[in-house]
């Protein structure tokens, strides 16, 4: 089934969902990463929350949104970046955890990232970026994320996140949607809708089961009068790496650092965090980098 995001609203305006596939663009991430089934899952939840989260609170080309999780555990950093049409990159501290499985018999990523910290930086192109930040809840990220809009943003939100991984190490679903309740909505409507979210079926199986993004809108909102926006996304994990930002990091290290890797190994290698793509810079272009850190 081909990755999809889309967004819903009810009739009434109280209530927006958006809604996702990201088996795709997960399996993408694991395939760079080189993850192990509890990274996977890790880096696979957090890169579907920015997918759902960018297409939320993201309205423009420039805009970018960065969650990152500083962990006390085997996972200490887990950043994932989007933008408004829910192109992901990400990257994780430790992409080999091997862990047994939780109590629950999942995947044990709360475990594997302990306590700790969630940031969530919003780029709209003003002097500030909106920054904030919260304790972990669980570490489980869909709860944490969940937390962060109640704290931060005081929003009524319900994210579930999922990612199912296969023996082979590859992933055979991943996906996640996100309620919100507008200020129009009602208690009577609320706890409508807990009901609704305690009896579903966890998100890896209903993808499993070949439901498709817009099957998911409407599962997780049934009873409720549901208009499916015609603006669907397809997710992807794309990194916006090239030679020329590259280059801009290596000048802003400073001419004192350049010239002592100019002397030391005569040339250098940058290898991007987001996509493992390697940047070579040769003796010549180093000495060229120079001259412009000294300008």
């Amino acid at each position: 089934m081909t990755d999809k995001l889309v967004r819903g609203n009810s009739m009434d305006g109280a209530i927006r969902v958006f809604s996702a596939v990201t088996t795709e663009l997960v399996n993408e991430a694991q395939r760079i990463h080189h993850t192990y089934p509890v990274a996977t899952a890790a880096l696979g939840r957090l890169l579907t929350g920015a997918a759902l989260m960018g297409a939320a609170g993201l309205k423009n080309e420039s805009d970018s949104m960065t969650l990152q999780i500083k962990g006390e555990g085997e996972i200490t950093s887990l950043v994932a970046v989007t933008d408004c049409q829910s192109r992901v990159r990400g990257y994780i501290s430790n992409p080999f955890i091997d862990r047994p499985l939780n109590g629950n018999g999942k995947l044990d990523v709360g475990g594997a990232i302990g306590g700790g910290y969630l940031s969530v930086v919003r780029d709209l192109g003003l002097k500030e970026p909106y920054a904030g930040q919260i304790p972990l809840v669980s570490g489980e990220i869909a709860e944490d994320l969940t937390y962060y809009y109640a704290k931060s943003e005081q929003i009524p939100t319900s994210i579930a996140l999922g990612v199912l991984v296969n023996t082979d190490n590859s992933v055979i679903a991943a996906g996640g949607f996100m309620i919100q309740l507008m200020p129009e909505a009602t208690e009577e409507m609320a706890l409508q809708l807990e009901d609704i979210l305690k009896k579903l079926p966890p998100v890896t199986t209903m993808i499993k089961d070949d439901m498709t993004a817009e099957d998911i809108l409407f599962q997780v909102t049934e009873g409720f009068s549901m208009l499916c926006e015609n603006t669907a996304v397809i997710p992807k994990y794309e990194c916006k790496c090239s030679k020329e930002r590259m280059e801009k990091a290596l000048i802003s290290i400073g001419k004192s650092e350049l010239q002592s890797i100019i002397d030391e190994q005569g040339e250098a290698e940058l290898t991007c965090q987001f996509c493992d793509n390697k940047y070579l810079f040769k003796k010549q272009e180093m000495e060229q980098l120079l001259e412009l850190a000294k300008g």
